[in-house]
C-alpha cells in the first residue's frame, strides 16, 4: 500500500466509497457528492499547511485508489483535543485485507519518527468494533475515562457514543 497526496481523480472513488452504507454505517448518514468533495478538499488543505493529514491510500500493485488513512490534528471542537488524530476509511472491498493496519502503522512511524509527536490518539463510535479491533492491532489502548458523546452527532443517534483510544511514541 502507499499513502500519497490526493489527486482530483480521486474523487469519483471517494463519493461512491461515502454513498455506501456500509461503508458509513458507524457515520450519522452517508455524503453526497459535495460533502464528499468538501471532505477531499479538507483533507488536501490541512496536508498542505500542516505537511501531513489524512492521505488518499492505494494499492501499491495496481494503483488503485482504496480509501484514505492518516494522521491529523484533532478537530477543536473534540474534547480530547488538542491531540494528534489517526484516522482511516476504506473502500469496502478492501476490507479484512490487513490494509487499515498495515497504512495506519506507518502513519504512526511517520508521526513519532518524522514529526517527532508523543502521542495518537484515535476517536470512533462506540460500536465500530471493526476500527476498535484495527486500534488494538496497532497497539492503541482504550482510554475509557476519555469517552465522550461526539458533538457535532446528535444525541439520539446510535454513533453519538464515542471512543478514545491513546498510544504513546516510548
Amino acid at each position: 500500500m502507499k499513502l500519497r497526496d490526493w489527486c482530483n481523480a480521486d474523487r469519483a472513488a471517494f463519493a461512491a466509497m461515502n454513498a455506501d452504507a456500509d461503508v458509513m454505517r458507524y457515520f450519522p448518514a452517508t455524503q453526497s457528492r459535495k460533502e464528499s468533495d468538501a471532505s477531499v478538499d479538507r483533507c488536501m488543505a490541512r496536508i498542505k499547511s500542516d505537511g501531513f493529514g489524512f492521505w488518499a491510500a492505494e494499492l501499491q500493485e495496481t494503483g488503485a485508489f482504496i480509501g484514505f488513512i492518516g494522521i491529523q490534528q484533532a478537530s477543536d471542537y473534540l474534547p480530547c483535543a488538542p491531540a494528534t488524530e489517526i484516522g482511516w476509511r476504506l473502500d469496502k472491498r478492501y476490507w479484512g485485507k490487513g490494509l487499515a493496519p498495515e497504512g495506519a502503522r506507518a502513519a504512526l512511524q511517520y508521526a513519532f519518527e518524522r514529526l517527532g509527536i508523543s502521542e495518537v490518539i484515535a476517536i470512533t463510535s462506540v460500536n465500530n468494533s471493526p476500527s476498535r479491533r484495527v486500534m488494538e492491532k496497532i497497539g492503541m489502548a482504550h482510554d475509557a475515562a476519555g469517552d465522550f458523546d461526539h458533538p457535532m452527532v446528535p444525541l439520539e443517534s446510535p454513533v453519538s457514543r464515542h471512543v478514545l483510544y491513546r498510544i504513546s511514541s516510548s
